[in-house]
């Protein structure tokens, strides 16, 4: 994932070596080429992650004609068939173009509705200099985040927060109401914010124009609720599935690949289809998987279940034990402090683990989406059968899901009860240690019971999905949230992450399906995966996590974290520390989580990441890959 970065000025020229500054701190995750353009008020930089061969052709910032210039870190799926759109409009031949170049073309035929041509991850920026215009865009899901800061007498962009920080326009006050979301929620609940308060954030689906000092926002797309598949068979079904997945993930793979890969059934489903399982490859590739697994700690069975299927695909499997790591470990190192508050007491995990792929590969592949995309709740489904009066389409189809694979299906009757019996349960409480001014000044108690759960206007505008569920999973805030997670920006490693699960075209398939016979246990997956894995995989049991590793290390741990973590000056301001519990001793887990959130909020105000943010700190040490366990 390339790095970003612009500036635009209102009036008199963009200072060019502050855009430099901006531009080298980007080397980070771009580090292999860095290259600026100025024209008076305007200046592009961007810093080359090159993921496949041919670097020198997507240099950027880039023109086709001098006048019209981009910056984009993107990469478009369906190449072929927009190039044919854009050579049917009149374009020249365009198989070699870069994806940057396409974009270009794409703004040259439709303007500012290219989006609605564009398929893929990511975010732009295009200077249109006989215009005097800039336009900007973000993906349809967010896979790739884009920020911005609108000053007094300029606008200044960038795909990484702390990049914007260099600015001299840009303070460090902080959005209190994004402070509070943390607290509450564990997650800033506003997509167009950040936790700085100059600092704003591109919503996914949505474009930034600046013309004549006017700054507008727009949504250009929407998930589609409407609209259900049927087949007449189920091989067609399945053959579908098996040529979208491959569509996907052959647009999303170069020559050397890594797939974050568990025992489960999305992940090894995207690694086979990357090994060609369902199809041949034109050119074969490295791919090699990569898993964290726990020996000790908690029960964990993913080092059986991965081993397995990795030698079913006849590919290389590394393991990263994660028992010796502790609570907060190196919590003030670049890489594991992140951007914004985040509760991650065990952040170090993940910047080790990616430290780990990026050794061998500039791309890896994750199974994220499948459970979105697939959840259905079967008891809403037969439901909405009987009030429809089908007895016998719903007797048929609890007959079929009974007697999947030629036994009593999985009724995963434990789970049920579990969550029945937690409808009985006392929620969740409003934290007791929230300063008393904070809240009352910013209306946390209405805001806490406003956001707690779904509002029923939006159930009511799912009312039309085949699976509303599937729908409200998919399109929750979580998901881009989780991709700035593992966005270079964040991560600080130079690695990109692609989401096959997330391609638009599998992903409106997917959610067409009905609930049965096909997203019930995933049962998809299970027939697409019949002849491929093993049964003790494709049968597995969807369970939850064995154990929680940040709870079993707090119930194990001998300190008083109240003792050893000193509250920062700027916590009062959010937190009244002396009501704050010691989690060590707290019994429940989803309490023991929320206790932990002023302790990071702590933390992440005591860091030097954020408080001595410069840009000589600003890059990070040479990487040093973890050994094989």
């Amino acid at each position: 994932m390339s790095g970003i970065v612009g500036i635009v000025q209102q009036s008199g020229p963009v200072d060019r070596k502050l855009l430099t500054e901006m531009t080298d701190y980007l080397a980070f995750r771009g580090p292999d080429a860095q290259k600026t353009w100025c024209d008076g008020t305007v200046g592009f930089g961007h810093a080359l992650l090159s993921t496949s061969r041919g670097a020198e052709k997507e240099l950027q910032p880039a023109s086709l004609d001098g006048e019209v210039w981009i910056t984009a870190d993107a990469r478009l799926d369906a190449r072929a068939e927009l190039i044919a759109e854009l050579e049917a409009k009149g374009c020249p031949k365009l198989n070699g173009a870069t994806h940057a170049q396409l974009i270009l073309h794409a703004h040259q035929v439709w303007g500012d509705e290219c989006v609605a041509h564009l398929l893929g991850d990511f975010v732009f920026a295009i200077w249109d200099g006989r215009r005097r215009k800039l336009f900007c865009a973000r993906d349809h899901l967010g896979i790739k985040p884009f920020y911005y800061a609108h000053l007094t007498d300029s606008l200044a962009f960038s795909n990484t927060l702390n990049c914007l920080r260099f600015h001299p326009g840009v303070s460090d006050q902080l959005n209190e109401l994004a402070i509070a979301d943390f607290l509450l929620f564990e997650a800033n609940q506003d997509v167009a914010t950040t936790a700085f308060a100059n600092i704003r954030r591109l919503p996914p689906a949505h474009t930034l124009t600046l013309s004549e000092g006017v700054l507008r926002i727009a949504r250009y797309w929407t998930l589609p609720v409407d609209g259900s598949i049927h087949f007449r068979r189920a091989s067609e079904c399945l053959e579908r599935f098996q040529e979208l997945l491959c569509s996907a993930v052959v647009d999303r793979t170069t020559d050397s690949v890594g797939v974050m890969m568990s025992g489960g059934l999305d992940s090894t489903t995207v690694a086979a289809a990357a090994k060609g399982m369902f199809g041949p490859r034109s050119l074969p590739i490295d791919l090699q998987a990569y898993t964290v697994v726990y020996d000790r700690l908690i029960p964990d069975q993913e080092r059986h279940y991965t081993g397995l299927a990795a030698r079913a695909l006849g590919i290389p499997v590394h393991f990263m034990a994660l028992d010796r790591y502790e609570l907060f470990e190196r919590w003030d190192q670049w890489g594991v402090c992140s951007p914004e508050p985040a509760s991650s007491p065990l952040a170090a995990i993940s910047f080790d683990c990616l430290q780990m792929i990026s050794a061998n590969h500039r791309v890896a592949l994750t199974g994220y989406g499948g459970d979105p995309a697939l959840s259905t709740s079967l008891s809403a489904c037969f439901a909405k059968l009987l009030r429809q009066r089908k007895f016998g389409t719903a007797l048929a189809g609890l007959l079929r899901y009974l007697t999947t694979e030629g036994r009593l299906s999985r009724l995963y009757l434990g789970t049920r009860l579990r969550i029945l019996r937690s409808k009985f349960q006392k929620g969740d409480s409003y934290p007791p240690w929230l300063s008393r001014d904070f809240s009352s000044r910013l209306d946390l108690l209405h805001r806490w019971e406003q956001l707690g759960g779904v509002e029923s206007a939006d159930r009511r505008l799912l009312e039309g999905a085949p699976r509303p569920e599937a729908y409200e999973a998919t399109a929750s805030p979580f998901w881009p949230s989780l991709f700035e997670g593992h966005d270079p920006g964040v991560a600080c490693v130079p690695l990109e992450f692609r989401h096959p699960f997330f391609d638009l075209r599998l992903l409106r398939f997917l959610l067409s399906l009905p609930a049965l016979p096909w997203c019930a246990d995933k049962q998809l997956l299970r027939k697409a995966m019949r002849g491929v894995f093993p049964d003790e995989i494709r049968l597995r049991r969807k369970s939850p996590a064995a154990g929680d590793a940040v709870v079993e290390l707090m119930r194990r741990s001998q300190r008083c974290w109240r003792d050893l973590i000193a509250p920062s000056p700027q916590l009062a301001n959010y937190v009244d520390w002396s009501r704050v519990p010691e989690p060590s001793g707290e019994r429940d887990d989803e309490q023991l989580w929320v206790s932990l959130r002023p302790f990071s909020l702590n933390l992440w105000l005591n860091s030097s990441y954020l408080t001595h943010h410069t840009p000589e700190r600003g890059r990070p040490s040479s990487f040093v890959p973890l050994s094989y366990i």
